[in-house]
């Protein structure tokens, strides 16, 4: 009988032990399900930049150290995200929106990119871009919390360092660049060389 009762508790032990491992590799693997979507958001976020650039140059061309801070940041975004590391990624993407601040605080200054349907177009795809990687961004923060919480909980703390478990990084954001700049054509342009005779605007900076 006392061993019937031994195998039986080895027994529990183990199905206990095979819960507690699978909960924390769904847990793992939603994790890393969640970063993948922050993954591909990113990358669309990137290529989009260039296209952005080149559409504002035409009527800004001489404002070429905001076009290359620019794309010296989205290169650095780049290069970050081929680490993998969340905490570097974050870093370089904060850098990369506050770029783009400047390279829309110049389009400000140019109201005929208004009729420009592509720079418009754009900024809309850009917007809705940042919009998703906010929204994969409290996913995966909250996945990591979950995760995170679980490995170091008892009793699955007792199997985490056992079998691999490490703590997952946050996705952090600063709150002055969670949101793309929006151009605003309703106040007051900068100053502009006066038109000529005949009431015709000045021909754009190409």
């Amino acid at each position: 009988m006392a061993v019937w009762i031994v195998v039986g508790v080895l027994v529990l032990l183990v199905l206990a032990a095979a819960l507690l491992f699978n909960g924390l590799v769904r847990r793992r693997n939603r994790t890393t399900e969640a970063w993948s979507q922050i993954d591909v958001e990113l990358k669309r976020r990137h290529d989009l930049i260039p296209n952005l650039i080149e559409t504002v140059k035409g009527y800004a061309a001489h404002e070429r150290q905001t076009f290359e801070a620019v794309t010296a940041a989205r290169a650095g975004a780049v290069s970050a995200g081929a680490t993998g590391d969340p905490a570097k990624i974050g870093t370089a993407e904060n850098a990369l929106s506050q770029s783009l601040r400047s390279l829309f605080a110049v389009a400000e200054n140019y109201p005929q990119l208004r009729a420009v349907e592509s720079f418009t177009q754009l900024q809309e795809q850009l917007t809705a871009t940042e919009d998703k990687i906010e929204f994969a961004r409290r996913y995966y923060n909250g996945s990591v919390l979950d995760y995170n919480s679980a490995i170091q909980t008892f009793p699955r703390n007792l199997l985490a360092g056992s079998f691999g478990f490490h703590a997952a990084i946050f996705f952090a954001a600063d709150e002055a660049d969670r949101a793309v700049p929006q151009v605003s054509f309703a106040g007051p342009a900068a100053p502009r060389p006066p038109a000529p005779m005949g009431g015709s605007e000045p021909p754009a900076a190409v």
